[in-house]
């Protein structure tokens, strides 16, 4: 295990953060250890979706040997590390199908399985068979995919995630790339956490958001932060942005949707304290 020190305002999504120390696991071993001798372990991916508080302790996360993709047979076995652009790849120059829609979704497959990642129908749940975890002594368990319990962009999963194995299906489809892309047009491409919040069943984020007059206005001392003008579930950071500023402007959106529209919305972007 080795220690590092990383700028996340350089290496989150959104672009904002501060540096921290953070601790780089090597082996199930490292983790093991660790999570023995504290019980608040902070786990972290590619942090596509995460806001990191300057006052954020314990950050650990996988080294580079769990990028790796090892075909099982009727099976694949990829690290939490992977990116899924890798993935991707991988699927479509082995014509295996069910991985479509990770074109030009951010993240490595760790958080991906974490949040159940995906778009609209398809989600990473539909092609995984469970994960590789430790429980309750260093060597890797296997875990099943229904007992994870995996939801609409949420997980029950509390531990950290060392590989995902995947269904090997036939049959990538190209035209499912092409809807992606199309779907994926309206995104800003300005820093961001993806999609802010889940959209409420029957209803739309963005659309609550832009009924409550949010979308497009630019909050923060640099006036660098707004929900964006494009898509209004975007939250995104337009200069120097920082951490409390974001928390704020997340936390409005929630009060005055649920003040103005009854609904609470839940957040889909993972905050550390």
């Amino acid at each position: 295990m080795q220690e590092k020190i990383i700028d996340f305002s350089q290496y989150t999504s959104i672009k904002i953060g501060t540096p921290h120390l953070v601790s780089i696991l090597e082996t199930p071993q490292d983790y093991y250890t660790l999570s023995q001798e504290t019980s608040s372990l902070k786990i972290l991916g590619k942090a596509n979706n995460l806001l990191i508080s300057p006052k954020a302790k314990n950050l650990v996360m996988l080294g580079k040997n769990f990028d790796y993709i090892k075909d099982c047979g009727d099976c694949l076995e990829v690290g939490a590390m992977t990116p899924s652009g890798k993935i991707f790849s991988y699927a479509k120059s082995h014509n295996l199908g069910g991985f479509e829609f990770l074109s030009g979704l951010p993240g490595s497959l760790g958080g991906i399985i974490k949040m159940n990642a995906g778009l609209k129908e398809y989600e990473i749940k539909n092609s995984l068979l469970g994960i590789l975890c430790v429980r309750d002594s260093a060597r890797l368990d296997f875990v099943p995919t229904q007992d994870l319990g995996l939801a609409y962009r949420s997980s029950q999963i509390s531990t950290l995630i060392f590989a995902g194995i995947l269904k090997k299906q036939a049959d990538f489809n190209p035209n499912l790339v092409e809807l992606f892309k199309t779907m994926r047009n309206n995104q800003p491409k300005e820093p961001s956490f993806g999609s802010c919040f889940k959209n409420p069943k029957g209803n739309y984020a963005g659309a609550l958001i832009e009924k409550v007059g949010l979308k497009g206005k630019r909050f923060g001392r640099n006036q660098s932060l707004c929900f964006s003008p494009i898509h209004a579930n975007f939250l995104v950071n337009l200069g120097n942005s920082d951490f409390f500023e974001a928390l704020e402007l997340i936390n409005l959106a929630q009060n005055k949707v649920q003040e103005e529209c009854g609904i609470l919305l839940q957040k889909e972007v993972q905050i550390l304290e």
